[in-house]
């Protein structure tokens, strides 16, 4: 876990959050992912966001009601006897 020393305190899960121009970045110390935003919020929220799809948070299989939605029949909606492409594996 990273940390950092100001005033003699130590501080883990650092977020550096700085500007450049019109955009604010933000960077997770522990895992080096960055982000940003034009507002200091969105680019902390982008950053949690990234956070989570690099540590494997985030993402989940779609609802039946969700595919519904797409116009997608779940019950239709299988790969069969097919192999998943070479990049899924």
């Amino acid at each position: 876990m990273a940390s950092s020393v100001s005033s003699g305190d130590t501080h883990d899960d650092e977020i550096r959050l700085w500007r450049e121009e019109d955009w604010w970045v933000a960077t997770d110390v522990e895992t080096g992912v960055t982000s940003q935003g034009p507002t200091r919020e969105t680019a902390l929220e982008n950053l949690d966001d990234a956070v989570a799809l690099h540590k494997g948070d985030s993402g989940s299989d779609p609802t039946d009601a969700e595919l519904r939605e797409l116009g997608i029949d779940p019950g239709e909606n299988t790969t069969g006897d097919q192999r998943p492409p070479d990049v899924l594996e």
